[in-house]
């Protein structure tokens, strides 16, 4: 008869065994030059839709004058500026900072679109603060999820 011996374990001792020898990241489908078009193009395409829309909310449906459409460019650069800052070290922290200082980007970023309607600034404050809080919880809970104590990822 030519059987194969049974081996210890059985055969969960198989599934383990292929369990370790694949590979446990995601595989990368890109090259990192588009990964590098995505790091930069990503907050400018944001950023020049946060001015066009600042700038729209300004001029409230109003006509579109010269002025305008400086501050819409300004509040794109300072956007674009801001966030490439913010993807860049804000990983470097720890993951209670980190969450704090992308949802308070995220918070004084929709407060200050709020403003240009033309509401009070306390209601364009506590918008803001709202919006922190809120981004704050669910980026804490997945970095508090997806990381250790010292902050490298769990998988």
């Amino acid at each position: 008869m030519a059987q194969a011996a049974p081996t210890s374990g059985g055969m969960m001792g198989r599934v383990r065994a292929n369990r370790a020898a694949r590979p446990t990241r995601t595989p990368d489908l890109f090259d990192e030059r588009v990964h590098t078009v995505g790091r930069y193009g990503i907050p400018v395409v944001l950023g020049l839709v946060y001015g066009f829309w600042a700038a729209a909310n300004r001029r409230g449906g109003g006509e579109i004058t010269g002025w305008n459409i400086l501050f819409g460019f300004v509040t794109a650069a300072a956007f674009i500026v801001l966030c490439i800052a913010v993807a860049t070290f804000a990983p470097l922290l720890k993951r209670e900072l980190h969450s704090l200082v992308k949802s308070a980007f995220a918070g004084a970023a929709i407060g200050f679109l709020y403003s240009q309607t033309g509401e009070s600034i306390y209601r364009s404050v506590a918008v803001g603060v709202i919006v922190t809080a809120a981004v704050f919880l669910v980026f804490f809970y997945r970095f508090y999820t997806r990381e250790d104590a010292v902050g490298n990822r769990v998988r």
